[in-house]
């Protein structure tokens, strides 16, 4: 199956399709079925397939070298579909340990570690979806994205709380994804994992779903299942470290092939795991395939790169000693940054109806910016400062907020320099952080109205939206990924509120085109009230096209349990401007103070603007407003 054009890019580094060539592939060879092994193994001495039709016999199917390109290959007859394996690797210096196939495309469930034979066949029928992605995930579309564990989505408490399969998951997750109208769903590292607690983000397969909910095929039919409901599918995808777990990618063939053998650079001291080696060559062929993979034979639409500042940061938590400069004795991971663009060029290249999202949370340059103009050139970025800076804020005694209004207003400094995704995600709800809701200060009423509060901002922001599963039930409790979420909390009417909330705050963001048809354009974005921190109140207005044309939101937020009556915002038009939402309707849970459905503007001129509407700010709310 390898051509000598397949070995001289994958030793270039450029074969970015290598899960064609390198791992097992049923076929017929002279009339007899069997499967064709290939693994890189550059070091070993000998490699060979040990599985359950050869007992396990490291000496009954050896691979042969091929050529001087560090692969070892071989056709084995009557080892079919469903055959458990490992190759058998032996090093020059007499080691002997088994491995998992790092091609594979199914493993054994934890604790077990075998790879299974498994074809990826399967009859697609998200054509229509296809077709239209790129419109849907372009920058002025709405992307509103539902962050989702599998394992802790919803469990089956009559079944010892088993988790549910791909296929029992991928009705449930469309109906409420649906229901609450986000746009696309990102999955937590599905990839095959030997640790639960570790969420997927310890990957020790890059080729493979996680068997903990059934075989690649039922990832399959989930994917195409949101697909033909109009929903995309992003993947965490972990290029930053993987495991030290024997059966693994380190130390694979007695030296270290895929990782730095310099500590002070193959190794991670926050994960306690390997570091990949970005400028070897095969590595990075390794690494860009398997990103095309989950495009091409998972029909993901999007990839979240997890760990962006990690990769590219030489002394990423790291004390002066413990880190090796580049070779101009700087900090960047020059490396890293090559593979990253690289990474870039080929999904776009490859996929240009689909989108890439850097998880990536220091002030590095150019991270959206297109290869070309000298940036690393992702789709997205995640805004980890406007997630901390908010969940700051509001963490706040309402009293003490007039003093902290800046950590609101400063992400207009920097709100346009990326393409921005602004996350509420699952790093906030673990490790004793508690809740959203938890998080909020105040008696009970007060906390609801405050969550209310930050997932009105969130929607009202420029950028695309993202919200971890749960706090649209306002979780009482942190996330635990070994339980479901607590779904009978929708039956309070306090908690059913701002489910309800979430359901609406969607569907403002993607029928009114101000909302997000310039989320990544500084003309869309203007602050109307950015000062009056002694009132706790801020302002903007968001446009879809030039002022003037179009319809105006105006969006107005008062951090306070106190009302405010009257107050006056500068407005571009005269006439009505019609109430879209205010987050203290009773119907969310609020104390339904309000504009009554909206109110008229006058000629007198506020704030800059030529006319002004006064309103009412209800108690720790966001209201709404649209333009005639």
């Amino acid at each position: 199956m390898l051509s000598s054009d397949d070995l001289h890019l994958f030793n270039e580094g450029t074969h970015y399709r290598l899960y064609d060539k390198l791992g097992a592939h049923t076929c017929v060879r002279d009339g007899v079925a069997g499967t064709y092994f290939a693994v890189w193994a550059p070091n070993a001495a000998r490699v060979s397939v040990v599985g359950d039709w050869n007992g396990w016999n490291r000496d009954a199917n050896v691979l042969t070298p091929r050529d001087s390109s560090g692969i070892w290959e071989g056709f084995i007859p009557h080892a079919g579909k469903g055959a458990h394996y490992k190759f058998h690797v032996r090093s020059r210096a007499g080691r002997a340990v088994n491995k998992a196939d790092p091609h594979g495309f199914l493993h054994e469930t934890s604790p077990r570690t075998a790879s299974i034979v498994w074809p990826l066949d399967y009859a697609w029928n998200d054509d229509a979806w296809l077709r239209e992605r790129g419109q849907k995930q372009a920058l002025a579309a709405p992307i509103s994205i539902y962050e989702a564990h599998l394992g802790s989505f919803m469990r089956v408490p009559e079944e010892h709380n088993r988790p549910l399969s791909y296929r029992e998951i991928a009705p449930r997750l469309g109906d409420h994804v649906e229901k609450l109208g986000f746009t696309h769903v990102e999955l937590m590292p599905v990839l095959e994992h030997p640790f639960t607690g570790s969420w997927g983000y310890q990957v020790t397969g890059y080729f493979a779903p996680t068997s903990r909910h059934g075989t690649p095929q039922d990832f399959m039919a989930l994917v195409d299942h949101l697909h033909q409901r109009g929903i995309g599918v992003i993947l965490d995808w972990v290029p930053a470290h993987f495991p030290t777990d024997e059966h693994g990618l380190g130390d694979f063939d007695g030296t270290h092939l895929y990782e730095h053998a310099d500590p002070r650079l193959g190794f991670h001291p926050d994960w306690k795991s390997y570091i990949f080696n970005y400028g070897r060559h095969e590595v990075r062929s390794f690494l860009i395939s398997s990103a095309l993979f989950w495009l091409d034979r998972y029909h993901i639409d999007g990839l979240r790169v997890d760990g962006v500042a990690s990769m590219l940061h030489l002394d990423y938590s790291r004390k002066p000693g413990e880190w090796l400069p580049n070779e101009h004795g700087g900090r960047e991971n020059l490396a890293a940054v090559e593979l990253l663009r690289d990474l870039n060029k080929a999904v776009y290249a490859q996929y240009p109806d689909v989108q890439t999202y850097a998880e990536e949370s220091t002030t590095w340059p150019g991270v959206t910016r297109p290869v070309h103009m000298g940036g690393l050139g992702f789709g997205f970025k995640w805004d980890l400062g406007f997630m901390h800076d908010t969940l700051d804020y509001l963490a706040r005694d309402p009293v003490y907020r007039k003093h902290h209004q800046r950590e609101l207003t400063f992400r207009s400094l920097y709100a346009f320099e990326e393409n921005f995704v602004l996350p509420l995600s699952h790093d906030e709800v673990v490790h004793g952080k508690g809740s959203l809701l938890s998080k909020q200060p105040g008696d009970d009423w007060q906390r609801f109205a405050n969550l209310r509060l930050l997932l009105s901002y969130l929607f009202a922001q420029p950028g695309k939206k993202l919200l971890f599963m749960g706090a649209e039930l306002a979780q009482r409790r942190e996330w635990d990924h070994d339980g479901s979420l607590d779904w009978h909390l929708l039956a309070y009417p306090a908690h059913a509120g701002v489910a309800q909330l979430v359901t609406d705050l969607n569907r403002v963001y993607r029928t009114e085109p101000a909302l997000h048809e310039r989320d990544c354009d500084v003309r869309g974005f203007r602050y109307i009230e950015a000062d009056d921190a002694e009132r706790s109140v801020l302002a903007f207005a968001r446009f879809s096209s030039e002022q003037g044309e179009g319809h105006e939101i105006v969006v107005a937020f008062n951090a306070t349990p106190v009302p405010r009556h009257d107050y006056r915002l500068g407005v571009e038009k005269l006439g009505r401007y019609s109430e879209l939402l205010n987050s203290d309707a009773h119907s969310y849970g609020g104390s339904g103070m309000g504009n009554f459905g909206g109110v008229d503007a006058d000629a007198m001129p506020s704030h800059g603007r030529p006319y002004s509407i006064a309103i009412t700010l209800p108690p720790l709310a966001a209201v709404f407003f649209r333009s005639p």
